[in-house]
């Protein structure tokens, strides 16, 4: 944000025109005009959540009446803040650009960083130099935090934020001990809701197509497709379990091998909507009708489950939520420095369309 010029001192420095003291208003006049304290004045002006919107009125106010201006590099000076945040993206740009999830995910944190002067920065890490790129870039305290979206259980990025205790949020978990705060939603309850809804409109043989098993997200869509099976007395078959990678050509592929390995099957869970896709065109051109031979589920409720043919039933994950409260968790962490992690998990539901 721009500084905004001091109008012009009188006559010795004094006094302006207007009888005004030229001397730029402080921080503590704002909070003593406002009838709050400092620190309430601090977060108002970084953009932090955790303030009533009656102080954040009477303080907006008094910035106002007062002509206060933050004075943005002492501050840097003083705080090392650079009034910007990384969403860093550990993938290749071509599934940044063609998953839904990454673009309702920056949507959503961008809608929550509106409001306030931070400036938002995309990072993609594709490789180990970028990788490296990153850790110096992130050493040199060129951000104020980080969002740490994908994440995979053998990437060192979540380390590396831990050890340089740089304010960071996750979209997602490493594991059931992740250290640090993260928000993602209820993956094995969705992935429950849906082979119960399988299982109870007839389906037999209940396949799945699972994300990469070196990501927790996909961990957890596993466990309840198993536990659902297993609340149903049904057996976990591991021949009814393909692996694919969250793509619409891994959902293909997957669908292909399930086919040739259980050619009775006749439902599928797939842990994305683009998987999901891909087996629909692979069971139409096996000549297997979507829903009266196999029915078929996705995950995320994303644009692609609405121009499926037929509509596809889906899992919906708040993924725009997801981005806005990672947002306001690090914009949090970033005010309140040593504050508690925290962990925060969204519900999910099941939105019945004609796929299943």
């Amino acid at each position: 944000m721009s500084q905004t010029a001091q109008p012009p001192a009188g006559p010795l420095g004094g006094a302006g025109a207007g009888g005004r003291s030229s001397a730029r208003p402080t921080l503590e006049e704002v909070a003593a005009l406002a009838g709050v304290g400092r620190g309430t004045v601090s977060r108002v002006i970084n953009g932090s959540p955790r303030v009533s919107e009656k102080a954040r009125e009477a303080v907006q106010a008094a910035i106002a009446e007062l002509g206060y201006v933050p004075n943005r590099a002492a501050r840097t000076l003083v705080t090392s803040r650079t009034d910007s945040v990384a969403l860093v993206v550990p993938e290749a740009e071509t599934r940044l650009f063609s998953e839904p999830y990454f673009s309702d995910i920056i949507s959503g944190v961008s809608a929550e960083l509106a409001e306030t002067d931070m400036q938002l920065l995309l990072i993609l890490v594709r490789n180990q130099r970028e990788r490296e790129r990153l850790s110096a870039y992130l050493t040199a305290q060129r951000v104020d935090g980080v969002l740490l979206v994908s994440v995979h259980q053998d990437d060192p990025l979540p380390s590396i934020l831990e050890s340089l205790e740089i304010p960071s949020v996750l979209a997602g978990r490493r594991g059931d001990l992740e250290p640090l705060s993260y928000v993602h939603a209820d993956n094995a309850g969705g992935a429950r809701m849906a082979v119960r809804h399988l299982l109870r409109r007839g389906c037999r043989q209940v396949a799945t197509i699972t994300g990469p098993l070196d990501m927790e997200v996909a961990q957890a869509r596993l466990g309840g497709y198993r536990r659902a099976l297993e609340e149903a007395g049904r057996p976990y078959d591991e021949e009814l379990v393909g692996l694919a990678d969250f793509t619409e050509e891994g959902g293909r592929l997957a669908m292909r091998e399930l086919l040739e390995r259980r050619p009775d099957l006749d439902g599928v869970f797939c842990a994305s909507d683009l998987m999901a896709a891909g087996a629909m065109q692979v069971l139409r051109a096996a000549g297997r009708r979507v829903p009266d031979q196999v029915a078929v589920i996705g995950f995320d409720d994303s644009i692609v489950a609405r121009h499926t043919d037929p509509p596809m039933t889906s899992v919906r994950q708040p993924i725009e939520e997801m981005g806005r409260t990672m947002a306001r968790l690090l914009l949090e962490e970033i005010a309140e420095r040593g504050r508690a992690r925290r962990q925060v998990v969204l519900a999910t539901e099941l939105v019945v369309r004609d796929s299943a």
